[in-house]
């Protein structure tokens, strides 16, 4: 048997007991950083023979795991937190034991991506997890594009040398929309920065990080025109500037574009 084990995302503490039951018993483990697993199986006093698997021998090594496991070896996949083959390595060794009728099966635990969403506030009833952004910038912007007016919150995990140019470029590409920044996430200095892309996020670099940001949502006052939209709020005895917010935060782009229709109005 096969078996992909979720492992703890920063808190140690959190594992299963069948995830310790099954890294005792098989004969092998598969990790991502075998120095890192061993902080882990140390704790636990956990004495099963790790070897590397990881995103640059995933398929060099992919053929070695399935002739053992044709052979009766019982294996374990980890990552260094959370799920194997959530933006994490597995996929390959799936496609693989499919091709070879080889079982294998999930020993659940910790998601970065579905504790963010629940910490973030934002809606659980449909999300997408979109992982890490790519490198260059015409990737990254292919990338986002089928998902940018989807009504599902969006999930991204981000690297501390990357979290201010994710958050611009997501800014850039899906507008004002609400976002809640998770970081070390079940660790001491867990936080959670709430607030709309392209305003004033207080994030400290340091750490892992997810991004969690809000679908597209479809308002019946974005079909108007935005001259329309922001006499809509002014009709109902809202002041300028706060017609001004609420028109973008409707349409999630920034004040400062709504500010200079709002001027162009008064000028009328």
């Amino acid at each position: 048997m096969l078996y992909f084990v979720a492992t703890p995302i920063g808190n140690l503490d959190e594992i299963t007991l069948r995830a310790l039951d099954v890294l005792k018993s098989v004969d092998l483990i598969a990790a991502e950083d075998t120095r890192h697993t061993a902080i882990l199986l140390s704790k636990y006093g956990i004495k099963t023979r790790t070897v590397a698997y990881h995103k640059f021998n995933e398929k060099s090594a992919v053929d070695g795991l399935i002739e053992q496991l044709k052979s009766g070896k019982n294996i374990a996949v980890v990552s260094d937190a959370g799920t194997p083959t959530v933006s994490d390595p597995g996929h390959v060794l799936i496609d693989e034991a499919i091709k070879h009728d080889v079982p294998f099966t999930v020993v659940s635990g910790a998601c970065a991506g579905i504790d963010a969403l629940v910490l973030s506030g934002l809606s659980t009833r449909a999300f997408t997890i979109l992982g890490f952004l790519p490198e260059k910038n015409i990737d990254r912007i292919r990338y986002v594009e089928p998902y940018k007016n989807l009504p599902s919150t969006l999930v991204f995990y981000s690297a501390v040398h990357d979290i201010k140019k994710d958050l611009q470029f997501l800014y850039e590409q899906l507008g004002a929309r609400k976002v809640a920044v998770c970081r070390e996430m079940t660790k001491l200095y867990e936080t959670v920065t709430r607030g709309t892309l392209g305003g004033d996020l207080d994030i400290v670099e340091k750490g892992e990080f997810v991004i969690v940001v809000e679908g597209l949502s479809v308002n019946p006052l974005c079909e108007l025109s935005v001259e329309q939209h922001i006499r809509h709020y002014l009709d109902n005895g809202e002041s300028l500037k706060e017609a001004v917010k609420k028109v973008a935060q409707d349409r999630h782009v920034a004040k400062s574009e709504i500010y200079k229709i709002a001027v162009d109005m008064k000028g009328e």
